[in-house]
């Protein structure tokens, strides 16, 4: 879900510290137009693909994980003695003279396994405690305690950002937007954190309040929000019907519970008298790999979904028998912020030519990753393998390109009660087209 490599270019990679309350508006205006300007056109690291949970079950992977047997150290591992050594070294050194707080064992173990994970340095990899892997679980059934907000990170400015807002949410209601970067929360920098670390300071007992520091383009100054926690229930899948009989499928992410919502959806367009098809996955920032083969055999012909590699060359094919190939003519809306698993919907699309993509290129995560759960309740998620989409793309730091550009008119759409959606109003006039 995340990171902390890149940096502004013209900041040596340090942000300011914050101002007294009397300086807002001067020094501060002057960073954030720098700031808008330098992460106008990043790109977001967005949510994981999960391919599985396995569990390791090797004597390593128990002593990593906290257990009390005895590790043999392995001849050129990188837990040696002389590792240990060092590790027991630097422990004395925080206990003697470390001077803000006593730090606890389980604090500095955990500190060492997100460190190991950190020198990977690759920004979909990274530690879980038992509490994180929970959250995370529970997360992907659809429901959680929060305020109603999609997050991944902005690798620019290595800040959590909001990917999207759910209806009828404390986000929405409080007036958040997609693309605002989340500064501070509580008080509280985010800066360099990954995005679970920042979701976990987001997230909280319901009624509880959480206030978010916000920095959003074309404003001069931090935007602060404090919003009342609660239960939130995310469908994934939303069905509208529209005028000429055109049935319109908004995905937000690729769940386990998408698998069902996006079935029905189909099958009430279909029994309402669905003549064409729009496909959003604007700002839809992956999931589960599961999840979107199973959906893509919904709509996609005969033939390969996807196929992965790992690092020992080894594949893996996803495909689809067509018996439940849609059709109808259809426009698949995507953006920037479309990643991972979406990408692996609108290339397969693409790639068979049975629908036409609308909008701008999407982020390009071409690379899967896969939760190893260890026995006491923690976990990794790591990077496993590249994907590729039918005709053999791989769209990592590439993205996939739309049939129809056409740029997000956010002016519009925040600036007018009514929120004129253009991307929207180009994939309908196009899918009219290709319905006559």
């Amino acid at each position: 879900m995340d990171e902390n490599r890149a940096y502004f270019d013209h900041m040596n990679g340090e942000l300011p510290s914050r101002k007294p309350e009397s300086e807002k508006g001067s020094g501060k205006g002057l960073f954030l137009a720098g700031m808008i300007t330098g992460i106008a056109g990043a790109l977001l690291v967005v949510a994981i693909c999960i391919l599985g949970i396995g569990v390791q079950e090797s004597l390593e992977a128990r002593g990593n994980a906290g257990s009390s047997a005895n590790v043999n150290l392995k001849e050129g591992s990188a837990i040696d003695a002389g590792l240990i050594n060092k590790l027991q070294g630097l422990e004395n050194t925080i206990h003697q003279y470390f001077y803000l707080r006593e730090m606890s064992n389980e604090e500095l173990q955990e500190g060492i396994y997100r460190g190991l994970l950190w020198a990977l340095q690759d920004p979909y990899s990274e530690y879980y405690s038992a509490e994180e892997l929970e959250e995370i679980l529970q997360q992907t059934e659809g429901i959680y305690y929060g305020i109603g907000a999609y997050v991944t990170l902005d690798t620019t400015s290595s800040l959590p950002k909001i990917n999207g807002v759910i209806e009828g949410t404390p986000a929405e209601e409080a007036g958040l937007r997609t693309d605002d970067i989340i500064y501070e929360v509580g008080g509280v920098s985010t800066y360099g954190m990954s995005v679970t670390e920042a979701v976990a300071l987001i997230k909280g007992p319901e009624n509880t309040q959480v206030t978010l520091t916000i920095v959003r383009k074309g404003e001069t100054d931090y935007l602060e929000f404090t919003l009342t926690r609660r239960k939130v229930e995310a469908p994934t899948v939303k069905l509208t019907m529209m005028e000429d009989d055109i049935a319109y499928i908004e995905i937000t992410e690729f769940d386990e519970v998408s698998i069902d919502q996006f079935a029905d959806a189909l099958a009430t367009a279909r029994g309402s008298g669905m003549k064409g098809l729009i496909l959003d996955l604007r700002g839809n920032p992956g999931g589960s790999v599961n999840a979107v083969v199973e959906m893509c055999r919904m709509i996609l012909p005969e033939g390969m979904i996807v196929y992965t590699e790992n690092k020992e060359g080894k594949r893996s094919e996803y495909t689809c028998d067509g018996k439940r190939k849609l059709e109808v003519p259809m426009t698949v809306l995507v953006d920037g912020n479309s990643a991972s698993a979406s990408e692996i919907m609108a290339g397969a699309i693409k790639d068979y030519g049975i629908g036409t993509l609308v909008g701008t290129t999407t982020f390009g995560k071409g690379i899967v990753q896969q939760i190893i759960s260890f026995r006491d309740g923690s976990a990794v998620k790591i990077t496993i393998s590249s994907y590729f989409t039918p005709k053999g793309n791989n769209i990592h730091g590439i993205g996939i390109e739309p049939d129809v550009e056409c740029p997000f008119d956010g002016e519009a759409y925040y600036g007018s009660e009514e929120h004129p959606d253009n991307q929207l109003e180009k994939a309908r006039e196009v899918l009219l087209e290709m319905m006559k």
